[in-house]
Protein backbone atom coordinates (compact mmCIF):
# COMPACT_ATOMS: atom_id res chain seq x y z
CA UNK A 1 0.00 0.00 0.00
CA UNK A 2 1.15 3.64 -0.59
CA UNK A 3 1.91 6.27 1.54
CA UNK A 4 -0.17 8.75 2.70
CA UNK A 5 2.32 11.77 0.76
CA UNK A 6 2.27 9.52 -2.24
CA UNK A 7 -1.38 9.00 -2.37
CA UNK A 8 -1.34 13.31 -1.88
CA UNK A 9 0.59 13.30 -4.30
CA UNK A 10 -1.24 11.37 -7.04
CA UNK A 11 -3.79 13.29 -6.19
CA UNK A 12 -2.36 16.46 -6.72
CA UNK A 13 -0.95 15.32 -10.04
CA UNK A 14 -4.87 14.28 -10.86
CA UNK A 15 -5.94 17.70 -10.11
CA UNK A 16 -3.12 19.55 -12.20
CA UNK A 17 -3.99 17.57 -15.37
CA UNK A 18 -7.89 18.06 -14.80
CA UNK A 19 -6.84 21.36 -14.46
CA UNK A 20 -4.84 21.49 -17.71
CA UNK A 21 -7.49 19.73 -20.06
CA UNK A 22 -10.15 22.25 -18.62
CA UNK A 23 -7.82 25.13 -19.39
CA UNK A 24 -6.52 24.32 -22.75
CA UNK A 25 -10.17 24.42 -24.33
CA UNK A 26 -10.96 27.83 -22.60
CA UNK A 27 -7.83 30.13 -22.73
CA UNK A 28 -6.13 28.15 -25.68
CA UNK A 29 -2.73 26.46 -25.84
CA UNK A 30 -0.70 29.69 -25.14
CA UNK A 31 -3.17 31.31 -22.51
CA UNK A 32 -2.38 28.49 -19.77
CA UNK A 33 -0.34 29.87 -17.52
CA UNK A 34 1.79 28.15 -14.82
CA UNK A 35 -0.14 30.81 -12.43
CA UNK A 36 -3.52 30.28 -13.85
CA UNK A 37 -3.23 26.12 -13.52
CA UNK A 38 -2.05 26.09 -10.44
CA UNK A 39 -5.06 28.25 -9.05
CA UNK A 40 -7.37 26.03 -11.08
CA UNK A 41 -5.68 23.22 -9.26
CA UNK A 42 -5.62 24.66 -5.96
CA UNK A 43 -2.50 24.65 -5.60
CA UNK A 44 0.69 26.76 -5.46
CA UNK A 45 2.57 27.37 -8.90
CA UNK A 46 6.03 25.67 -7.09
CA UNK A 47 3.82 22.81 -6.76
CA UNK A 48 3.41 22.31 -10.38
CA UNK A 49 7.37 22.49 -10.91
CA UNK A 50 7.61 20.07 -8.17
CA UNK A 51 5.78 17.59 -10.37
CA UNK A 52 6.59 18.61 -14.00
CA UNK A 53 9.82 19.50 -15.47
CA UNK A 54 7.52 22.64 -17.73
CA UNK A 55 4.11 23.78 -18.05
CA UNK A 56 4.28 22.31 -21.50
CA UNK A 57 5.16 18.88 -20.04
CA UNK A 58 2.53 18.52 -17.91
CA UNK A 59 0.21 20.02 -20.94
CA UNK A 60 1.21 17.61 -23.08
CA UNK A 61 0.40 14.88 -20.54
CA UNK A 62 -2.67 15.98 -19.79
CA UNK A 63 -3.60 16.13 -23.58
CA UNK A 64 -2.16 12.72 -24.55
CA UNK A 65 -4.35 10.87 -21.54
CA UNK A 66 -7.37 12.26 -22.40
CA UNK A 67 -6.77 11.45 -26.23
CA UNK A 68 -5.64 8.10 -25.17
CA UNK A 69 -9.38 7.92 -23.05
CA UNK A 70 -11.02 9.57 -25.78
CA UNK A 71 -9.83 6.58 -28.05
CA UNK A 72 -10.90 3.94 -25.18
CA UNK A 73 -14.37 5.39 -25.43
CA UNK A 74 -14.26 4.68 -29.10
CA UNK A 75 -12.89 1.29 -29.10
CA UNK A 76 -15.76 0.65 -26.41
CA UNK A 77 -18.00 1.54 -29.40
CA UNK A 78 -16.00 -0.56 -32.15
CA UNK A 79 -16.49 -3.28 -29.43
CA UNK A 80 -20.41 -3.41 -30.27
CA UNK A 81 -19.83 -3.75 -33.80
CA UNK A 82 -19.92 -7.08 -35.83
CA UNK A 83 -18.87 -6.10 -39.17
CA UNK A 84 -17.16 -3.18 -41.03
CA UNK A 85 -20.47 -1.55 -41.87
CA UNK A 86 -21.51 -1.29 -38.10
CA UNK A 87 -17.90 -0.26 -37.29
CA UNK A 88 -18.68 2.83 -39.39
CA UNK A 89 -21.22 3.80 -37.83
CA UNK A 90 -20.16 2.83 -34.20
CA UNK A 91 -17.27 5.67 -35.11
CA UNK A 92 -19.61 7.96 -36.14
CA UNK A 93 -21.69 7.30 -33.04
CA UNK A 94 -19.04 7.94 -30.29
CA UNK A 95 -18.30 11.11 -32.12
CA UNK A 96 -22.26 12.51 -32.42
CA UNK A 97 -21.78 14.18 -28.29
CA UNK A 98 -19.40 16.32 -29.90
CA UNK A 99 -20.21 19.87 -31.25
CA UNK A 100 -17.16 21.25 -32.50
CA UNK A 101 -17.31 24.11 -29.77
CA UNK A 102 -17.22 21.89 -26.84
CA UNK A 103 -14.58 21.38 -24.41
CA UNK A 104 -13.29 18.49 -26.13
CA UNK A 105 -13.47 19.41 -29.82
CA UNK A 106 -11.35 22.60 -28.70
CA UNK A 107 -9.23 20.76 -26.11
CA UNK A 108 -8.33 18.58 -29.51
CA UNK A 109 -7.94 21.36 -31.78
CA UNK A 110 -5.90 23.28 -29.62
CA UNK A 111 -3.90 20.23 -28.69
CA UNK A 112 -3.49 19.63 -33.11
CA UNK A 113 -2.27 22.74 -33.51
CA UNK A 114 0.24 22.93 -30.83
CA UNK A 115 1.06 19.74 -32.16
CA UNK A 116 2.61 21.26 -35.30
CA UNK A 117 5.44 23.71 -33.31
CA UNK A 118 6.22 21.09 -30.53
CA UNK A 119 7.88 18.12 -31.87
CA UNK A 120 7.22 16.03 -28.52
CA UNK A 121 3.44 16.52 -28.20
CA UNK A 122 3.06 15.44 -32.19
CA UNK A 123 5.21 12.69 -31.12
CA UNK A 124 3.23 11.56 -28.66
CA UNK A 125 -0.14 12.62 -29.93
CA UNK A 126 0.38 10.94 -33.12
CA UNK A 127 1.74 7.78 -31.27
CA UNK A 128 -1.73 7.73 -29.59
CA UNK A 129 -3.48 7.90 -33.08
CA UNK A 130 -1.21 5.26 -34.32
CA UNK A 131 -1.35 2.46 -31.89
CA UNK A 132 -5.65 2.77 -32.16
CA UNK A 133 -5.68 2.93 -36.08
CA UNK A 134 -3.33 -0.13 -36.10
CA UNK A 135 -5.64 -1.65 -34.18
CA UNK A 136 -8.51 -0.74 -36.19
CA UNK A 137 -6.93 -1.57 -39.13
CA UNK A 138 -6.67 -5.24 -37.35
CA UNK A 139 -10.30 -5.36 -36.66
CA UNK A 140 -10.87 -4.69 -39.97
CA UNK A 141 -8.45 -6.82 -41.55
CA UNK A 142 -10.02 -9.85 -39.73
CA UNK A 143 -13.39 -9.27 -41.23
CA UNK A 144 -12.20 -8.91 -44.77
CA UNK A 145 -11.88 -5.12 -45.74
CA UNK A 146 -9.10 -4.82 -48.37
CA UNK A 147 -6.16 -2.79 -47.25
CA UNK A 148 -7.06 -2.61 -43.83
CA UNK A 149 -4.86 -0.54 -42.57
CA UNK A 150 -4.80 2.32 -44.68
CA UNK A 151 -8.50 2.44 -44.62
CA UNK A 152 -8.46 2.60 -40.90
CA UNK A 153 -6.10 5.63 -41.45
CA UNK A 154 -8.59 7.17 -43.56
CA UNK A 155 -11.76 6.29 -41.22
CA UNK A 156 -10.03 8.32 -38.38
CA UNK A 157 -8.77 10.88 -40.42
CA UNK A 158 -12.19 11.45 -41.80
CA UNK A 159 -13.83 11.74 -38.49
CA UNK A 160 -11.54 13.56 -37.17
CA UNK A 161 -12.08 16.46 -40.24
CA UNK A 162 -16.05 16.20 -39.41
CA UNK A 163 -14.91 17.11 -36.30
CA UNK A 164 -12.96 19.97 -36.91
CA UNK A 165 -15.92 20.99 -39.47
CA UNK A 166 -18.42 20.95 -37.19
CA UNK A 167 -16.90 23.64 -35.19
CA UNK A 168 -17.08 25.75 -38.28
CA UNK A 169 -20.77 24.79 -38.49
CA UNK A 170 -20.24 22.84 -41.72
CA UNK A 171 -20.07 19.04 -41.02
CA UNK A 172 -22.19 16.84 -43.73
CA UNK A 173 -23.77 13.49 -43.21
CA UNK A 174 -21.10 11.17 -44.25
CA UNK A 175 -22.04 8.07 -42.63
CA UNK A 176 -23.24 6.31 -46.11
CA UNK A 177 -20.00 7.64 -47.96
CA UNK A 178 -17.76 6.56 -45.01
CA UNK A 179 -19.74 3.22 -45.16
CA UNK A 180 -18.50 2.81 -48.59
CA UNK A 181 -14.20 2.42 -47.94
CA UNK A 182 -15.01 -0.27 -45.70
CA UNK A 183 -17.66 -2.17 -48.47
CA UNK A 184 -16.56 -5.61 -49.33
CA UNK A 185 -18.70 -6.53 -52.55
CA UNK A 186 -21.80 -3.64 -52.76
CA UNK A 187 -23.27 -3.69 -49.35
CA UNK A 188 -23.04 -0.15 -48.19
Amino acid sequence: MSSPAARRGLEVRRRLLAAAVELVPERGWAGVSTRVLAERAGVTPSVVHYHYPTLRALLTEAVVGHVRQALGEVEAFLATASTPEDAVDALIASVERYTGSDPTSLLLTESYLAATRDEELRERLGGAVVEFRLRFGAWLGERGVPDPERTAAVLIAAVDGLLLHRGLGAAPDSAAVLRRLVDRGGRA
